[in-house]
């Protein structure tokens, strides 16, 4: 059992600090450098993110993950007319989802949905899922009708922008319902700097499920339902792992969703190549992480779980230096925000 409950993991944030809009360059995000000075400090130094080559080492593996953003927010009616709101959680096949649907009142499994001139079916529900069935392609229907999946903590509709910024440069394979955000400060400028150091590079596949927003509800850690999420890691996945480790490199997630997938495909002891779903939950201070060296993330919401991800990697009060100090130097913070670089794991580093 952890010793630590959901409200350790909270701190205020000014709403100004809130990025609600990227900025005009990915890259040109402001980065912040955690690394131990020796075993009593912890050197915080501001830098940006078209800075990141210069603490990475040829020897090193960036490890990204390529998962493409559903046009996953829909919009209509049910035959009584009330208006519905639709996030697709999961495509389970091409005719079936897993939804969340926002109305003034549920519908009933049995239901017709109404979607731009589309007819859906509600044809069970598991608490706040519903499980929805379509003639056609539910593919078609996102593809003609869908809008981008933007947090709701960004308070305003999507707009033609997101469609390219919500949207790593380098995504391929459709079904995240949210995007794996470090990877949106990557553009083919900073990706080409990385490549000419001679820096390697492999591609996870974690499809970001909508669950990411669901907040901690329970003091107890223990009793906190993770939210699955299919991820794939490939042989050549781990050949470049293990590649890496025999030449005495860093295995460097960009984001947490790479930490995640790298991270449950070891979860025998060693990293094996893996396809199919996590529920991994990563607190501190007992998780012993065995694939990931060093993290580039964004600065998450209080009491989320990504927030306790990373509270394990850098041990807490690392991480609530690390904060404190974004905050009154004013970072930006969550999707479309600045990032932080660890170096190395804190966590078991004596922390001051």
């Amino acid at each position: 059992m952890s010793p630590y409950q959901k409200s350790d993991f909270h701190y205020e944030l000014p709403e100004k600090l809130i990025a609600r809009y990227p900025l005009a360059e990915r890259s040109a995000s402001r980065l912040l450098v955690a690394q131990v000075q020796d075993e009593q400090n912890l050197m915080l130094s501001d830098q940006k993110v078209s800075d990141l080559p210069q603490f990475i080492q040829p020897q090193d593996l960036l490890v990204f993950n390529n998962t493409r953003v559903l046009p996953a927010r829909l919009f209509g009616e049910k035959s009584s007319g009330g208006k519905i709101e639709l996030l697709i959680e999961r495509l389970q096949d091409t005719h079936h989802v897993a939804a969340y649907i926002r109305a003034s009142k549920a519908p009933k499994i049995g239901a017709t949905l109404h979607i731009g001139g589309y007819q859906v079916q509600v044809q069970g529900r598991n608490e706040a899922l519903f499980y929805l069935y379509s003639d056609s392609p539910w593919a078609e229907i996102m593809q003609r009708l869908g809008e981008m999946p933007i947090p709701p903590y960004l308070e305003r509709q999507a707009d033609e922008s997101d469609d390219e910024r919500y949207q790593t440069v380098y995504a391929k394979h459709l079904g995240a319902v949210a995007a794996p955000t470090a990877g949106l400060h990557f553009d083919s400028a900073l990706l080409a700097a990385l490549s000419a150091k001679g820096i390697a590079s492999t591609e996870v596949t974690l499809h970001v499920g909508a669950g990411t927003f669901q907040p901690v509800r329970h003091e107890d850690l223990s009793a906190h339902v993770m939210h699955k999420e299919w991820l794939s890691v490939s042989e050549e996945n781990v050949a470049a792992v293990e590649a890496c480790k025999a030449r005495g490199g860093r295995v460097i997630a960009i984001g947490t969703t790479s930490l995640r997938a790298l991270e449950s495909a070891a979860q025998s002891g060693r990293l094996q190549a893996f396809a199919g779903d996590t529920d991994l939950f990563i607190t501190p201070p007992d998780y012993r992480f065995r694939v990931v060296d060093a993290l580039f993330t964004n600065f998450h919401l209080p009491e989320s779980t990504l927030l306790m991800l990373v509270s394990a990697f850098a041990g807490m009060e690392n991480t609530r230096r690390i904060y404190a100090h974004a905050i009154a130097q004013q970072y930006r913070f969550y999707s479309y925000g600045d990032a932080m670089f660890l170096p190395q794991r804190l966590d078991n580093q004596r922390e001051s």
